[in-house]
């Protein structure tokens, strides 16, 4: 446990990419199988479910401490993050800094023997372990034990650099490694030395292939500096782990006129004839495997979705045995895509009724086929690809849940600008530009598929509620909640946590400090005064929100330092965005 309570606090320090990379090399150099295999599962984002209440763990860090309810409330609300506040309170507890009762255990001991029977205790026996833990542990593994214990482990290094430093300590190469950490795996010594075995055999059948990523046209990085745009999030975090990327994006942006927009795509991508145009639609991104008379249908999440979509089960079951399509799970009626809204109201169901299945049923839209016939077809070109996947397709029997993802033939690049300005009547999100000899990669790779999403929907709306951030800025009113105005009056629209600059961020929190009007427990009303211009990918109709209207990815794109408030946007402006 000391060893990655080590590694945790190494990989929190520095933001160097190489750095990173080589204390996780050091770690699973030196690191027992039965602790290397724990460790990718919590480095590669597969946290467990919290084990205990927070309200039980507040009350016994308090009891630990004994410090008053309103200092704990006080300390959390500083730092900002339940598990590093509960450490620090408890580092300076002397009922758990005894040395003598410290316990040298190795992390799978931690989490086999302490973590995980946490299930099955009642709350007497969680008390009890719970602070027996404590008092075992020093300060960096009391940390990290929290972190552990409350499901929000969580580490600056992106999956793609966990996978070059396995392959750097086992000389097997990234694409395999990858492969071998999709899919369903238990965190057993057996599946670490598997997993950097030089020559293995896998003999599960349901693992799916890494996926492959497309970059961003038109530098959309720039307005996606927080988690609140999950797509947007994730090309920031490739950003801060790629060094190249920021010099290899293509930079479109969406006040340039179409013909220089036309011009600079073929600058930077050349003959329109060697690409293939797609719609980019807003769906569940999911391989469907089908392999010795079983189907099994992935998330990109690497989330086995087989029984929550009996559609597109039956499609895998039409399939010719040894094959995987790559495509997109749609919701789709009457021979039309429908928003994304709508799968919405499938996603999170435990029981899916004959009511929802008929009013909301699904497609795959097929993108790419990735095994044929049980070879992997990975390495071949896309134009192979592509053709092979269109018989697949014309000779499965799904009953209307399969269809070929259709595309967008434009012939110049110009006719492929006028087409990206229909996306959204086709409820896509824009295109995808793939080039035809290009093989299947693995995660994000420059230069084979871009993304070109449609502008974002945008309005001026004006700051009215703020709240203090967490982790690094819990000291800073970062979450903020805007208004538009409705007859005269403020009304609450749409909350965003990201989009400004730190400087900016400074002064925002100074104006609201200054500016506080009422307080609401945590919640800051504040004087309006301030203009921001928001960005959002979707809206629709809601009955759960104030306004009536929910959007979708909202986030900060610039202050209007220029705007009254005043002159920011009506709820009749943004009614008016309403899809008809």
């Amino acid at each position: 446990m000391k060893a990655f309570a080590a590694l945790y606090t190494a990989l929190d320090e520095t933001n160097k990419t190489n750095e990173k990379v080589q204390a996780m090399v050091s770690y699973f150099a030196a690191a027992p199988p039965a602790d290397a295999a724990w460790a990718i599962h919590f480095l590669i984002g597969r946290t467990l479910k919290q084990l205990v209440q927070a309200p039980k763990l507040r009350a016994w860090t308090i009891e630990v401490t004994g410090i008053a309810d309103w200092l704990f409330d006080e300390s959390y609300h500083a730092v900002g993050d339940l598990a590093e506040a509960m450490a620090l309170l408890v580092d300076n507890a002397s009922a758990a800094n005894d040395p003598s009762v410290r316990e040298d255990r190795a992390l799978h001991e931690w989490v086999e023997q302490c973590l995980l029977p946490l299930r099955n205790l009642d709350d007497a026996g969680r008390r009890e372990a719970v602070l027996k833990a404590w008092r075992s542990m020093d300060s960096g593994e009391r940390f990290v034990w929290n972190k552990l214990i409350t499901g929000e482990f969580r580490v600056g290094v992106s999956h793609k650099l966990v996978v070059r430093a396995l392959a750097a300590v086992s000389g097997v190469d990234e694409a395999t490694i990858a492969h071998r950490l999709m899919g369903a795996w238990e965190p057993v010594p057996a599946f670490y030395r598997q997993l950097l075995a030089l020559d293995t055999q896998d003999a599960d059948i349901s693992k799916p292939y890494p996926f492959f990523l497309a970059y961003p046209i038109e530098g959309r990085l720039a307005v996606a500096r927080g988690a609140d745009d999950a797509e947007g999030a994730e090309d920031m975090d490739e950003a801060l782990m790629d060094e190249t990327l920021m010099c290899e994006t293509i930079s479109v942006p969406a006040a340039m006129s179409p013909p220089d927009m036309a011009a600079a795509l073929q600058e930077r991508l050349g003959d329109v004839r060697d690409w293939q145009a797609e719609w980019k639609w807003d769906g569940i991104r999911s391989q469907v495997i089908r392999r010795l008379g079983q189907t099994f249908v992935w998330s990109r999440g690497e989330e086995l979705v087989t029984e929550r979509f009996p559609e597109i089960t039956a499609v895998g079951d039409a399939l010719p045995d040894g094959t995987v399509i790559d495509g997109e799970i749609m919701p789709y009626k009457n021979g039309s895509v429908l928003p994304f809204a709508e799968l919405q109201k499938r996603i999170g169901r435990k029981t899916l009724t004959a009511k929802i299945l008929s009013d909301v049923p699904v497609t795959l839209i097929a993108y790419d086929l990735l095994e044929d016939d049980g070879q992997d077809v990975r390495s071949r070109p896309l134009r192979w690809r592509r053709a092979r996947l269109a018989e697949v397709v014309a000779q499965t029997r799904a009953q209307g849940s399969l269809m070929l993802s259709p595309l967008v033939e434009a012939g110049s690049w110009e006719g492929l600008v006028t087409a990206r300005r229909e996306s959204r009547a086709q409820n896509a999100e824009g295109l995808m530009l793939k080039r035809l000899d290009s093989v299947y990669g693995v995660g994000r790779q420059v230069g084979g598929w871009w993304k070109w999403k449609v502008a974002p929907y945008t309005v001026d709306a004006v700051l009215i509620y703020a709240q203090l951030g967490h982790g690094r800025r819990a000291s800073l009113y970062t979450d903020y909640t805007f208004g538009v105005w409705d007859n005269g009056k403020l009304l609450p629209f749409a909350k965003a946590y990201s989009g400004l600059t730190d400087e900016e961020i400074r002064h925002v929190d100074a104006f609201v400090r200054q500016n506080t009007l009422e307080k609401f427990g945590p919640v800051r009303t504040v004087r309006p005064a301030l203009v921001f211009e928001l960005a959002f990918e979707g809206i629709q109709r809601s009955a759960r929100h104030k306004s009536g209207i929910a959007v979708r990815f909202p986030r900060i794109l610039r202050w209007r330092h220029d705007k009254p408030i005043q002159e920011a946007d009506s709820l009749d402006t943004i009614r008016a965005m309403l899809p008809s």
